[in-house]
């Protein structure tokens, strides 16, 4: 939001070192030339000389360069990142190999091929972060870029080529500046894109100090720097999604971590710069920008203010639940595999219960030895005779019966 502290613009396109390579990585410190207690912005200065000395771009000829650049680049994005830098000053690259690390490509440094898989995996939603092609840094800090002016309350709309930059100047008076300041880049066309912000330095240049990737909000692509006097955060939605690969059922309480506070809080009176970086893999980035004065935006300033301490105490709250959803998630897990032990072993006992009971039944070989071994004709009883011969014997004395009456009748008429 108030921008993520940049990295030069190139942070690792080579995060990409090989694991294979792993004995021969130098120390970091000592690939950088700075040394173990050096501040951040020591060791920002340091990368960025050795990253345009060393970059592909200018060293098409050099192989030997380009590896130098990735080292470089590789070195940075640990000793850049504070909860690397710890990892790496405790246990070596093993806690980073361990933890993973971010990658970064230089799009500027890939094959057609190479861009092409690249553009598929960020489209089924892989986070990949792209660098800032190094002509781009050069230029600005040559000071030789054009820079258009963007008064407070005013927007511009273009298109800037993949790999390229457009440059404009935010005019802040001091009462504006104490009022707060907001630029914001939107992309109605959903482009990928950064949105830069630079310090001039004593010689006319300008070094890069803030960089905000653009993120999908609801229709459109955006990306905001605001710079309100009190502490703002930008949310890295990379977080996540590696948090969900890695797991995602608990995905939802990682959903607050990339929640990382700006380290720009305000603007001083004068003439600052923004840029808007194409970062699309192929085609132009469309973009309309757009710098606002707070004092017009009073009410929906504190709302901002309000929303995100709700959102940080959320996170906090959620850390705390995710430890009892685990601890009730375990209890659970195991209650539920006892219910199933339990149900087979009563299903079992049931079933043994079954085969008993039908083991009392008689066997019917033995009762038809025991017939024939008594004399009898080896029948069981109720087997003596064939179905129907009762019921024969009886319709035959029903028909003598009823012949002996017709019979009778006839008689007695004969002998009157």
């Amino acid at each position: 939001m108030g921008g993520s502290k940049m990295e030069g613009g190139t942070s690792s396109s080579a995060a990409a070192t090989s694991t294979s390579a792993a004995p021969n990585r130098r120390d970091p410190y000592e690939v950088l030339n700075v040394s173990r207690d050096s501040s951040d912005l020591e060791i920002k200065s340091a990368y960025r000389k050795l990253a345009l000395k060393y970059h592909p771009d200018k060293n098409a000829s050099n192989p030997e360069a380009s590896e130098l650049f990735k080292e470089v680049a590789y070195s940075y994005n640990i000793l850049s990142d504070p909860e690397k830098r710890r990892q790496y000053d405790n246990a070596g690259f093993e806690a980073i190999d361990a933890d993973g690390t971010d990658m970064e490509i230089d799009l500027s440094n890939l094959g057609t091929v190479n861009t092409m898989f690249a553009a598929l995996f960020s489209k089924l939603g892989v986070p990949i972060k792209t660098t800032i092609s190094a002509n781009v840094l050069e230029d600005a800090m040559s000071g030789t870029v054009t820079v258009r002016p963007l008064p407070l309350g005013s927007s511009a709309s273009g298109k800037v080529e993949k790999q390229s930059a457009h440059f404009f100047g935010v005019t802040v008076t001091e009462e504006q500046a104490q009022a707060g300041i907001i630029v914001r880049v939107t992309s109605a066309a959903q482009s990928k894109f950064k949105l830069l912000y630079f310090e001039q330095d004593n010689g006319g240049g300008y070094n890069l100090a803030l960089q905000e990737d653009s993120e999908k909000t609801g229709k459109v692509t955006s990306a905001g720097m605001y710079f309100l006097h009190f502490q703002v955060y930008r949310m890295d939605s990379s977080v996540n999604a590696i948090a969900m690969a890695k797991d995602p059922d608990a995905a939802f309480f990682k959903r607050l971590e990339g929640l990382q506070p700006c380290e720009v809080s305000e603007l001083k009176a004068g003439t600052h710069i923004f840029s808007v970086y194409g970062d699309n893999f192929f085609k132009t980035a469309s973009y309309t920008i757009e710098a606002l004065c707070a004092a017009t935006y009073e009410g929906t300033t504190h709302k901002l203010k309000d929303i995100e301490q709700q959102i940080l105490r959320k996170r906090t709250e959620l850390r705390q639940f995710e430890t009892e959803y685990r601890k009730a998630l375990a209890q659970f897990q195991e209650v539920t595999s006892r219910y199933s032990q339990e149900k087979q072993t009563v299903d079992e006992l049931l079933k043994q219960r079954d085969n008993i009971q039908l083991s009392f039944m008689v066997d019917r070989s033995v009762v038809f030895g025991s017939k024939v071994s008594n004399g009898g004709n080896g029948r069981v009883p109720g087997e003596d005779s064939s179905p129907g011969e009762e019921d024969g014997k009886d319709n035959k004395s029903g028909k003598k019966r009823w012949f002996n009456l017709n019979l009778k009748g006839s008689n007695d008429k004969r002998s009157t």
